[in-house]
């Protein structure tokens, strides 16, 4: 029997160990350089200062920072231009690094897809170098993850002891001085969320397990904060009580306020998913923009020629865009066959689908009025869209 040749294996893609490295990580270098640069007064256990930590978060305007003489000669390079990771009015940051200096509950709330979670890991790590100590608020969220839990093999080896004890992400940073995250939090039931407030209050947590040891209270080192974020459309899954929203300042994230601001984010964001694909990011500016005025228009009832558009149920976030683009980056590397463009009625639909399906109806209700308008007057992008609209029944 002629043996069969056997193909060749595929070339592997060489790939990070980790999709998506936490901000301490990613931004290791410009963390560094900050800590450097600024040798301001810094609260106790910071690791930049509060002028440090909003520029680099909002970044340094395109203006490259120089070292001071007595910090060279290492690694570092002697100036750095520091690139915005948040796109926001620089007071809202400001407002909310002067929260956490005063070592004061930070409470970010918004529409979903406004960036909340990311403006919070990005606090955490110019705060105390690390983002890791959160907490993901579900209806299962128990007190323990607020509090503390037991390693019951060794809970019932030898009794409740410090070795047993097993500490929530919030116990640490209260240890540690460090800034505790919880995401989600109005998603959590009301006696779980009440936990928090004796720990803000009193800035102590009993263990009376342990009493009369000196595990048996925990007292907040100088430093220890917390960094909660809560979606306002969340508000009915369990509402915050009174006495938990007085030991927070709130904070609203509002949506990206200018279109080109917002169009550069959704290009840098989709750019980098397709790259963790093992692809080049290939869409057009063209599409980008036009997948970006759709979101906006939606999301604001109104188009930029000011014609009133009625607003779908679901949110037509910024973080939704990201996730559309990326997916026509995709289908541009990997099936490359026909325009993106003509991806992008498909794409919407599935977005509008998701809370309430009379949304399809609003959106074809956005075609006829804007894209028909636009298409009219020789757009030549629009007019192709237009013509796209039976993919929307």
């Amino acid at each position: 029997m002629t043996s069969q040749p056997i193909a060749a294996p595929a070339p592997a893609v060489s790939s990070p160990s980790r999709q998506v490295l936490p901000a301490e990580e990613r931004y290791a270098a410009e963390l560094t350089f900050l800590a450097a640069q600024d040798a301001g007064p810094r609260p106790p256990g910071w690791l930049l200062t509060p002028r440090a930590a909003v520029t680099f978060i909002c970044g340094s305007d395109g203006v490259a920072l120089e070292l001071p003489e007595d910090a060279r000669g290492g690694d570092l390079p002697d100036r750095l231009a520091v690139a915005p990771k948040f796109i926001s009015e620089r007071a809202l940051v400001e407002r909310c690094v002067v929260t956490l200096a005063g070592e004061r509950g930070l409470m970010l709330v918004g529409e979903p897809g406004t960036a909340k979670s990311m403006l919070s890991e990005l606090l955490a790590a110019a705060v105390c170098g690390t983002s890791a100590l959160t907490v993901q608020g579900t209806a299962g969220t128990t007190e323990d993850a607020f509090r503390y839990g037991w390693n019951y093999a060794m809970l019932l080896a030898q009794g409740p002891t410090r070795e047993a004890l097993v500490d929530s992400p919030v116990l640490t940073a209260m240890r540690t001085g460090k800034a505790a995250r919880l995401e989600e939090i109005t998603r959590c039931l009301p006696e779980v969320q009440d936990a928090l407030v004796s720990l803000l209050s009193d800035r102590r947590l009993s263990v009376p397990e342990l009493a009369g040891t000196e595990d048996g209270l925990v007292a907040a080192v100088p430093g220890f904060t917390v960094i909660a974020t809560a979606n306002l459309r969340d508000r009915g899954v369990s509402e915050m009580s009174a006495a938990l929203k007085r030991r927070f300042n709130f904070e609203t994230v509002q949506p990206i306020s200018d279109a080109e601001a917002e169009v550069a984010l959704v290009r840098r964001q989709a750019t980098a998913a397709v790259e963790r694909s093992g692809a080049s990011f290939g869409v057009a500016d063209r599409v980008l923009r036009v997948l970006v005025t759709v979101f906006r228009e939606l999301r604001e009832g109104r188009s930029a020629e000011g014609w009133d558009v009625e607003r779908p149920g679901t949110v037509m976030s910024t973080a939704e865009a990201v996730q559309v683009a990326a997916s026509l980056g995709v289908s541009a590397a990997y099936l490359p066959d026909g325009d993106v463009l003509d991806l992008v009625p498909g794409h919407l639909l599935g977005v509008v689908r998701k809370d309430d399906p009379a949304d399809r109806t609003r959106l074809l209700g956005y075609w006829d009025g804007p894209v028909r308008r636009r298409a009219e007057d020789g757009d030549a992008v629009w007019r192709r869209l237009w013509d796209l609209r039976e993919d929307l029944r």
